[in-house]
């Protein structure tokens, strides 16, 4: 027997942090959607969820930073309420000196308009026995962390519990493509569903789209590991060779490696040796490693995401490469793709996929 027909504004493909975000505009603006995932990425729940505005390795402003803040923590501050559940942990970001030269280049990097209200002008002292630092702490100022796995985890199972989440691999046989100017009836269908748009939002999973496959995606995988460090005992976010965030109950997430060969999500010695080695550089005190985790992080060599309409199937959209910054980045590029899709706004050209030519 056939199923009756679905018919919505959108199917998203893929729920990671860029179509959980889009998922969430679309409900603000009351528009219809049903998602299409099947739990095959994991670069959003393996993410160490740090906000941050600050590159802190040139001490330079991350692009649209102020902007993009401005739209993400008031969306997840609604998510928290939405889901009920914590998800906004408010952590300084202390950037460990390792010489004189690094102080100075934070005092100057303080000065430029862009960053004075990003970094603190104030040397902060080392006075914890168990951290390895002779010069000191510069302070990054409105940073936090978003605790990712769980509003992935806590969203799919409201789209679920609301009807509207396929547990399935998409089939792009099963994609039938119109045209909304001479089908009345949908742009897109899928199965049963018939919508206006279709949105791939695959992460790592879009090099096997046969509509997107062409954009640049650079992909590295990521590890990272939890530390168990009852003598630590800091409350910020330590920066240094690598990130070291607070979890809670003497629990540490450290972060994280960049493996451009291995396409797995398979945890390795070599990465978590990498880690260690990097970690003991400063840390003092005795540890326990309890967890590693892997993921695959979509990026772009232009470090820039890939959000746009297809250039020949106008009903085809694609939001991805949001890379290391997926927290900070995704409310800003969901709604850059919501513009363009209902009110005809262009793109901000940096992030329109119109840069990058199919072959």
């Amino acid at each position: 027997m056939l199923k009756p027909t679905k018919k919505v504004d959108y199917i998203i493909v893929g729920s990671g942090l860029a179509g959980i975000l889009f998922c969430e505009v679309l409900k603000q603006q009351g528009k219809p959607f049903v998602v299409i995932d099947d739990d095959s990425q994991q670069s959003s729940t393996v993410a160490g969820g740090l906000y941050n505005p600050v590159i802190l390795k040139r001490f330079t402003e991350v692009w649209k930073a102020k902007e993009q803040l401005e739209l993400a923590l008031p969306m997840y501050k609604t998510l928290e309420q939405e889901l009920d559940v914590k998800l906004d942990y408010k952590l300084p970001i202390y950037r460990l000196f390792a010489s004189v030269e690094e102080q100075n280049n934070w005092f100057a990097a303080c000065d430029k308009p862009k960053l004075s209200e990003f970094l603190s002008t104030d040397l902060i002292p080392n006075t914890n026995a168990a951290i390895n630092c002779d010069f000191g702490f510069g302070e990054v100022l409105q940073t936090g962390r978003i605790h990712a796995t769980t509003l992935v985890t806590k969203y799919k199972a409201q789209l679920n519990s609301n009807g509207v989440l396929l547990k399935e691999t998409f089939d792009f046989d099963l994609l039938e493509i119109g045209d909304t100017l001479t089908k009345l009836s949908a742009g897109v269908k899928y199965k049963n569903y018939e919508a206006k748009h279709i949105v791939f939002a695959e992460g790592f999973g879009v090099t096997k789209n046969p509509y997107f496959n062409y954009l640049p995606l650079n992909p590295v995988k990521g590890e990272l590991l939890t530390i168990y460090a009852p003598d630590l005992k800091i409350d910020y976010v330590l920066k240094s060779s690598v990130f070291l965030i607070p979890q809670g109950e003497d629990l540490y997430t450290v972060g994280a490696t960049y493996d451009w060969k291995d396409k797995t999500n398979q945890t390795t010695d070599k990465a978590k040796q990498e880690l260690l080695s990097k970690l003991r550089t400063f840390l003092k005190c005795e540890f326990t490693v309890v967890n590693q985790v892997a993921g695959i992080r979509p990026t772009v060599l232009d470090r820039r995401p890939l959000v746009g309409r297809h250039p020949e199937q106008s009903n085809l959209y694609v939001l991805n490469g949001l890379g290391t910054r997926g927290v900070m980045i995704s409310p800003y590029v969901a709604h850059q793709l919501y513009n363009l899709i209902e009110n005809n706004q262009a793109l901000n050209p940096d992030i329109d996929i119109s840069r990058c030519k199919p072959k």
